[in-house]
């Protein structure tokens, strides 16, 4: 049994750090590079890119709507064309700091509330597929099993990775509980460690609800702005390893 373990890093802004990039690339498979609209600037690209490439650790893109300010959690009222052109733009940026380190780009996974409506709203899905392919149709998009970008993805035959998230609640239909809601966001590692595992080995989930729905997921998310979060991956990591997980990058 294989899973990815994947991390959303590159989100420090000139002189603002945020997340132990460094320390989280020991324990991660791949890394989700802010492309700069949403968090990081090409300072932050260049050096995360750089180091996730030393590290040996798999570098995608992560690509957001331009809202510096909300952290690229908010939705914007873009047409899909712009959206479209705005993902094509941030995955290139990334490509130009991955091919500087020598390395390939593996995947694109969209951040924040784009990454949500994605995954229910076909004509933005459509128009990130519409990107990839554009610019590389050999990526891997990374989405929520069962959303419409998943979809959308395959049907323009792109590959697929599913993803899970330890510390975030889902409701019965696999989809994220908003972080505007309680108990959206799960802060016990023992709790977020259980779920892991039980994801990864068992293909399933508890909803927020209590109902147990199916999840079968190929890439694990540990959010690296979460307090602890090093530590956090760090055990997870390690039991899932003790389950007789073999911890993998995409691709």
């Amino acid at each position: 049994m294989h899973i990815d373990l994947n991390c959303d890093m590159g989100e420090s802004f000139g002189r603002y750090t945020l997340g132990d990039d460094a320390a989280m690339l020991d324990v991660v498979t791949s890394a989700n590079v802010a492309c700069g609209l949403h968090a990081g600037d090409p300072t932050v690209m260049q050096a995360t890119v750089a180091l996730a490439a030393r590290k040996g650790v798999a570098v995608g893109a992560h690509p957001g709507y331009p809202d510096l300010q909300g952290f690229g959690r908010r939705a914007m009222a873009l047409t899909p064309a712009e959206i479209e052109a705005t993902v094509l733009y941030q995955i290139g940026a990334l490509a130009g700091f991955a091919r500087a380190a020598g390395v390939p780009l593996v995947h694109v996974k969209p951040h924040g509330a784009l990454y949500n409506v994605a995954a229910r709203d076909a004509a933005v899905a459509e128009a990130i597929a519409r990107a990839v392919v554009a610019f590389d149709a050999a990526l891997i998009v990374v989405t929520l099993p069962g959303s419409t970008l998943l979809h959308v993805a395959q049907a323009a035959g792109l590959r697929v990775a599913c993803e899970g998230f330890a510390d975030r609640a889902y409701h019965e239909d696999g989809s994220l509980v908003p972080r505007s809601e309680p108990g959206a966001v799960i802060h016990d590692p023992a709790q977020a460690t259980a779920r892991a595992i039980r994801m990864v080995t068992r293909g399933e989930v508890e909803a927020i609800t209590g109902k147990v729905v199916p999840l079968h997921i190929d890439t694990l998310c540990i959010h690296g702005d979460t307090p602890g979060a090093v530590a956090i991956a760090a055990a997870l990591r390690a039991a899932l390893e003790a389950e007789s997980v073999v911890i993998a990058p995409l691709g």
